[in-house]
C-alpha cells in the first residue's frame, strides 16, 4: 500500500514529548497532524492541556485543535465523524497523515468500532436518569434474562448507558454487543501505522512536575478564571479534565492553593497509569519507542 494511503499514529502517555517528535516528523515527511487528544478540541483551554503554541501550529498544519468551546460536549461519534472528514481531505489530497494523541478512547477508533448505530431518544435518557441504581439495573435485568455479560453493575453510569441502549434499540447487550463487533472499521481503505514513545519513570515523573509548574507560571488558574464565565463547569468532559478540576476546587475554596501543584501531578501520575494500562491491552501491538534521544524520522521505518 502506498504511504499516501497510510495513517501512521503516534502516541504516548501526558507529558512523554509526543508534540515535539510528532512535529520533527511532520515536517520531515510534509504530513499533516490530525489531533486525538480529547481536551484539545476547546477553544481557550490552552494552558492546561499543553495545547501547541501558535509557533507549533504554523510548523505544521493541524486538524481538529480549537474546534468547539469549552461550553460545547464532544464526543466519540463526533470526533469519528470529523476525524473521517479530515482523513478523507488528506488522502483525496495525496497529503501524508500523522494522528497524534494520548486518549485512548479516541484513538481506538482508527483500529476498530467505537460507536454503535443506536440513537437514544432525550425522553428515553431523562426516565433512566430519574432512575436509582437499583431501578435501573432491575430493568436491565428485565431486558437481558440471558445475563448482563461483563457489565460493571456497580458503576451507575455503565449502568444507565446499558438501560437506555437496551431500551432504545429494543434488544439485549449481547445482540448490541455481537452487532457492534460486527461493524468495519472505520479506515478499511488504509494502513494504520502505530507507534508509541516511552519514558524512564523516574524522568517522566520529573517532566510532569515541570510541566505543572510551567502551567502554573504561565497562566492556568487566570485560564480557568477566564473560562469558567464562558460555560467550562458546564461541559462535565471539560470541567473534569485535570488542571481544571483543580483550580475550580482551589477557586471554590475546597483546595488549599499550596496543595494545588502537588493535587495536579498526582492526578497527572494517575492517569498516565490508566493509559499505560489502555495502551498494553486495548490498542494492537505496536512497535514502542524511548523518546529519549529517539529520531523520530525512524519511527515508521519510512
Amino acid at each position: 500500500m502506498s504511504p499516501q494511503y497510510a495513517i501512521h499514529v503516534l502516541t504516548g502517555c501526558t507529558a512523554v514529548g509526543k508534540t515535539e517528535a510528532a512535529l520533527q516528523w511532520a515536517e520531515v515527511n510534509q504530513a499533516e497532524i490530525v489531533s486525538c487528544d480529547s481536551l484539545l478540541f476547546y477553544r481557550g483551554m490552552d494552558i492546561g492541556t499543553a495545547k501547541p503554541t501558535h509557533a507549533e501550529l504554523n510548523r505544521v498544519q493541524h486538524h481538529l485543535i480549537d474546534i468547539c468551546e469549552p461550553s460545547e460536549p464532544m464526543d466519540i461519534a463526533k470526533y469519528v465523524g470529523l476525524a473521517q472528514q479530515a482523513i478523507k481531505d488528506l488522502t483525496e489530497r495525496d497529503q501524508p497523515i500523522l494522528v497524534t494523541g494520548g486518549s485512548g478512547f479516541y484513538l481506538k477508533a482508527f483500529f476498530g468500532p467505537v460507536v454503535d448505530n443506536v440513537t437514544v431518544p432525550l425522553e428515553v435518557r431523562q426516565r433512566v436518569e430519574g432512575m436509582s441504581l437499583r431501578e435501573a439495573l432491575a430493568e436491565l435485568l428485565l431486558c437481558n434474562p440471558a445475563g448482563l455479560g461483563s457489565l460493571d453493575t456497580a458503576n451507575p453510569r455503565r449502568v444507565s448507558r446499558a438501560l437506555e441502549r437496551c431500551i432504545a434499540s429494543s434488544r439485549s447487550l449481547l445482540d448490541l454487543k455481537a452487532e457492534f463487533a460486527a461493524q468495519p472499521a472505520l479506515f478499511l481503505n488504509h494502513e494504520i501505522k502505530l507507534v508509541e514513545l516511552v519514558r524512564d519513570a523516574n524522568d517522566l515523573d520529573n517532566r510532569i512536575r515541570q510541566r505543572v509548574l510551567k502551567m502554573i507560571e504561565h497562566g492556568l488558574v487566570q485560564e480557568v478564571q477566564t473560562l469558567i464565565p464562558l460555560g467550562l463547569t458546564s461541559n462535565p468532559s471539560a470541567a473534569g479534565a485535570i488542571g481544571y478540576r483543580e483550580v475550580s476546587a482551589m477557586l471554590e475554596g475546597k483546595l488549599p492553593t499550596e496543595a494545588l501543584v502537588d493535587e495536579i501531578v498526582k492526578n497527572t501520575r494517575a492517569l498516565v497509569k490508566k493509559q499505560r494500562t489502555w495502551f498494553r491491552t486495548q490498542l494492537p501491538k505496536h512497535p514502542v519507542f524511548n523518546a529519549e534521544g529517539v529520531n523520530p524520522n525512524q519511527l515508521f521505518g519510512i
